[in-house]
């Protein structure tokens, strides 16, 4: 039984779907006028493992990540870069080991559906044009201010301290823009109200119910986007359509920097991107490093914290490679006969009630990291059932595939390395340590580490 953190309520609720086993989900995706920096990657991450997890519980998930593409900057950079804005995204989705969604609806296409979703909200009275401009009617939306848990007062305090032109035209300073006149040689689409382009807010909701329905299961996004971004959507998607936009809002913490633990924003210019990153670190330390804190909690980013998941998911990695030798130098093969999984079936047990649990990946991964304990020891015991030795790996693997991490046994090295291995094996044997120690140097300077294991002698690239 599933619980989430709702935004809107303050509360954990059991999660009800609105079809059975099926799980629609929207997810704000970053705005990728250049390289996204790591904590737009949490958010990223946080909500793919969100994804996973459920279809590990049996559900189909009909999952959307949109792409903001109207925006000038990212307009301009991209031509500057010569590409796109969801090629840039592309990268950096492939290097976090996101999975495709199951849609990235993107803003440039949905234009007539968002003016066709604004022109009915003037109609009712919630929105209202003014010098080509739209804005909508804060106050007429009776809700306002119930996901962030503001009053309307606390809010027309901030608003009346606004200053620029736009504040003198609008009716109340709490109302935003849905529609913007065109200035300049900016791009812009002919409307009702004249030339302009979509203000950021409508788009997500546009997109999120003409594809999802009018009702969704989930919203998520960084928590910074609580207020105003998802507050707005609520107010425009409701007014229109009379229904709940997300029964379920969930919303990530941010990745903290410095002593100070601030919140890495390129606003603040103390963030690190993911194009850095990957340059340094293997990718799956840093998907690791990302995954497996409780996606509500913030991540303090250091050179220290980064450093430990690399020796975690170092030591995962080596659990891996230790199973899965003993098994091939056993020549084991899989059968259909049954296993007494009664051991596994308590780990299963405790990561599903861990995860349930508001998908607490921290907690999850400790129970991977007990069954991890586990599965050395049966590595290295003789008596070892290796059916269920191999029933404990395929656990292992699927449990580290809901974080993202994906372990690849090493593919046969090329002869003449083999080779050295087996001189060294026969070197060993023969009590000259000289050439043995030899070999194994050779080899470490070929970035190939070897490893003498109660089961023989195994070996790994250099990590």
């Amino acid at each position: 039984m599933i619980k989430i953190y709702n935004t809107l309520t303050r509360e954990k609720e059991v999660f009800q779907p609105l079809e059975e086993k099926k799980v629609k989900m929207y997810v704000c995706g970053p705005t990728v006028y250049n390289y996204i920096h790591i904590g737009n990657g949490r958010s990223t991450v946080s909500f793919d493992t969100v994804r996973r997890y459920f279809e590990y519980r049996g559900y189909t998930v009909d999952y959307l990540m949109n792409f903001t593409d109207v925006d000038d900057k990212i307009i301009r950079a991209a031509k500057e870069l010569g590409t796109t804005a969801p090629e840039v995204a592309e990268r950096f989705i492939n290097a976090l080991n996101v999975k495709p969604a199951t849609m990235n609806p993107r803003v440039m296409d949905h234009i007539e559906d968002i003016i066709a979703f604004i022109a009915a909200l003037v109609e009712k009275g919630y929105a209202y044009p003014v010098n080509g401009d739209v804005y909508y009617r804060t106050r007429k939306f009776a809700h306002y201010g119930q996901l962030s848990d503001q009053s309307i007062d606390e809010l027309e305090v901030g608003a009346s301290q606004r200053t620029g032109e736009e504040q003198k035209i609008k009716e109340d300073p709490l109302d935003f823009a849905l529609w913007k006149a065109a200035k300049g040689d900016e791009i812009a689409w002919e409307s009702p109200w004249g030339a302009g382009r979509p203000g950021w807010h409508i788009e997500c909701s546009v997109m999120a119910t003409k594809h999802l329905g009018e009702t969704i299961d989930i919203h998520g996004g960084g928590q910074d986007l609580t207020f105003p971004h998802h507050e707005n959507e609520i107010a425009q998607s409701e007014a229109k359509t009379g229904k709940t936009f997300a029964n379920y809002w969930m919303h990530n913490g941010y990745v903290t920097i410095g002593e100070d633990e601030e919140k890495m924003s390129k606003s603040l210019g103390n963030f690190v991107t993911v194009h850095e990153m990957v340059k340094k670190v293997d990718p799956q330390v840093l998907r690791f490093f990302l995954a497996t804190t409780q996606y509500r909690r913030p991540i303090k980013y250091s050179e220290t914290t980064l450093h430990e998941a690399q020796t975690n998911l170092q030591k995962l990695r080596t659990t891996y490679e230790n199973a899965k030798f003993r098994l091939n130098s056993s020549h084991y093969q899989a059968s259909d006969e049954e296993v007494n999984a009664a051991v596994l079936e308590e780990f299963e047990e405790r990561f599903v009630k861990e995860m349930d649990d508001d998908f607490n990946a921290a907690n999850g991964i400790t129970v991977v990291y007990e069954l991890a304990k586990w599965l050395n020891l049966a590595s290295e015991d003789p008596e070892t059932d290796l059916a269920l030795l191999a029933a404990g790996l395929a656990k292992f693997s699927e449990w580290l595939t809901i974080f993202g991490i994906y372990f690849v046994s090493e593919e046969l090295l090329d002869e003449e390395i083999e080779q050295l291995i087996n001189e060294r094996i026969a070197a060993r044997k023969a009590k000259d340590f000289a050439r043995s120690d030899q070999i194994r140097d050779e080899l470490k300077e070929q970035g190939i580490i070897l490893e003498d294991t109660p089961q023989g002698t195994r070996w790994r690239r250099e990590a």
